[in-house]
């Protein structure tokens, strides 16, 4: 065992690093604590995991102080049964005059498939000088069960799908504005491939047909090793029926008593604490977002009906019925993606005359912003609409801006409340929040 623990660590001693593209995560680490990724699975973990390693080596660190294992490794099954602290033993065997000398860089990539993984990382950072980086998919290792087993001794940075910048730089353009109109149409055609394919690096570059496939196998890996082996779900089906209900109601709004009614019509035994309890799972697997009306009480935000949303907009056109799910939630979700990606406090606000707004968002700064999704503002009905609700928020708020954000239209429209601006999805997934930040 100890023999071929050396020789893993050895052949990453030679291996060749495979970063891909490098991420928009700004990761700080912190002494003394344990620098963690989560985030869904295939989101490009492992990938950043190798980018830090890159920074290190290029900082003039020497390859033989970074030790990397990726536990999902079947030669390393012996670990779950014997415990990771045969780790230590075999790289310091390897390398005993840097123990207690020199900082050695401890990169795990899916550590929570070894129980009692906790101490172990903590008795590296306490006694060992080791730098320790982590990561886990989302249903084993969650930010709050990370502040609970690690008692404050890791910080956690979230890792998802790629945005549409980070796309951009996949495809070699340059985001950055001020765009002359060649640009401007590269990152507009670019949209249109993102809108496409989604974020998820292994597809970005794949045909429609490949996408769909892979799209499908993340969406299995996710419902049943990430949500039904984990917590070891007595009616698979019925977590299955209700992922696909939910994915299919994209951007829309559901209840718990409707869900509950809706398994049980397909004869399912799912009560509403299993149905809540399934609805928290997917949650925390960075799988399906839940987003509750914005309100003081958290009793009325809780009562009322919430809206859903999946980690990727074309995962759920790869894998929906496409029946109820058309082009006005799809931009919906791809909005909700990017700012999920600044901020996990999004809201959706209901106006006192009963007109809502998708997005009530409190942003990094404290700042509070109103975003309305709409994919095209040509109808005067719909315009109308979409005004009005946003308009009336705005004065209920006492908010001096609002954002629409469309499929392809541009304009300010002034309001009694102060101005609305209109923006193309390609231009507020750039930044959104500076776009937010320039009506403040």
């Amino acid at each position: 065992m100890a023999d071929s623990l050396r020789d893993i660590l050895l052949d990453f001693q030679e291996a060749e690093l495979v970063t891909g593209v490098p991420r928009r995560v700004d990761v700080t680490p912190i002494p003394g604590k344990a620098t963690v990724c989560i985030g869904p699975r295939r989101a490009g973990k492992s990938t950043f995991l190798f980018q830090l390693v890159r920074k290190l080596l290029d900082r003039g660190v020497p390859r033989e102080n970074v030790l990397y294992l990726n536990l999902f490794d079947d030669r390393l099954r012996h670990l779950q049964r014997d415990g990771l602290g045969a780790v230590a033993d075999a790289y310091f065997s390897l390398y005993p005059e840097k123990k207690h000398t020199e900082t050695v860089y401890c990169f795990f990539d899916e550590i929570q498939v070894v129980p009692g993984w906790e101490p172990f990382v903590d008795r590296l950072m306490r006694t060992d000088r080791c730098e320790v980086y982590i990561t886990g998919s989302s249903a084993r290792m969650l930010s709050r069960e990370i502040a609970t087993q690690m008692r404050g001794r890791a910080l956690a940075w979230e890792i998802f799908p790629f945005s549409f910048r980070e796309f951009l730089d996949f495809r070699g353009i340059d985001g950055d504005g001020p765009f002359s109109t060649r640009r401007r149409l590269l990152v507009r055609k670019a949209f249109d491939e993102y809108w496409d394919r989604g974020g998820f690096p292994e597809v970005a570059g794949l045909d429609r047909a490949l996408r769909i496939r892979i799209h499908q196998e993340y969406w299995g890996a996710m419902l049943f090793r990430d949500l039904v082996e984990r917590h070891d779900v007595a009616h698979p089906r019925a977590v299955a029926d209700l992922a696909h209900r939910l994915v299919d109601s994209t951007a829309s709004l559901y209840s718990i008593n409707r869900l509950t009614g809706y398994l049980q019509a397909l004869g399912h035994r799912a009560p509403k604490p299993a149905v809540s309890s399934y609805l928290e799972w997917f949650e925390d697997a960075f799988f399906l977002f839940t987003v509750r009306l914005f309100d003081a009480s958290l009793a009325r935000a809780n009562a009322n009906p919430k809206k859903i949303y999946c980690v990727d907009h074309a995962l759920v056109r790869s894998v929906g019925s496409g029946v109820l799910a058309d082009a006005g939630h799809l931009l919906e979700n791809l909005v909700f993606m990017g700012l999920r990606r600044s901020t996990p406090d999004i809201r959706y606000y209901r106006c006192a005359n009963g007109r809502e707004v998708d997005f009530a968002v409190r942003m990094p700064d404290g700042s509070r912003a109103l975003v309305q999704v709409c994919d095209s503002l040509t109808d005067p009905r719909t315009r109308k609409r979409e005004v009005t609700a946003l308009a009336a928020a705005m004065a209920e708020l006492q908010l001096p801006a609002g954002t629409i954000v469309t499929r392809d239209e541009e304009e300010t429209i002034p309001v009694g409340a102060g101005a609305i601006d209109v923006v193309p999805a390609w231009r507020f997934l750039l930044d959104p929040s500076g776009v937010l930040s320039r009506g403040r």
